[in-house]
């Protein structure tokens, strides 16, 4: 396992010290957490961004005649 050493803002920090508080959670357990929310807020954006992407129909030939 990798250790990080983040530095926060007061805010955070004293954010954390509550979490730890009211959740029983580790400061560690609360990071950990906190990154696999970002990661799967992540997956959803570009899925949502690729949802968006134009798409083609059609013959390959044809459609290639186009681009080049």
């Amino acid at each position: 396992m990798t250790t990080l050493s983040v530095p926060l803002s007061a805010e955070l920090a004293i954010y954390i010290e509550e979490a730890t508080k009211s959740s029983g959670l580790t400061k560690s357990d609360i990071v950990r957490q906190a990154l696999r929310l970002h990661a799967e807020e992540e997956a959803v954006r570009k899925v949502l961004l690729a949802e968006n992407e134009p798409t083609l129909d059609g013959d390959i030939r044809e459609l290639m005649k186009h681009i080049v």
